[in-house]
């Protein structure tokens, strides 16, 4: 038992030690990736749709 305990016990330090490596990202940065993500996710679904209102509407054309 107390070898499973002390397993988990380190397990959680290096946990800890890990999360001290991270470097965050600052909030200038957070803010342009995220206008930068939300633009292209709006771009891809402007393009999908209007390649799917042309392929509805050239199969509304050959119906």
């Amino acid at each position: 038992m107390k070898k499973i305990i002390n397993g988990i016990k380190n397990y959680f330090k290096g946990v800890k030690k890990e999360i001290s490596r991270i470097r965050w990202t600052n909030g200038k940065d957070l803010v342009k990736y995220s206008l930068t993500t939300v633009s292209f996710m709006v771009a891809l679904g402007a393009y999908f749709y209007v390649i799917d209102l042309l392929v509805s509407l050239l199969r509304s054309v050959n119906a």
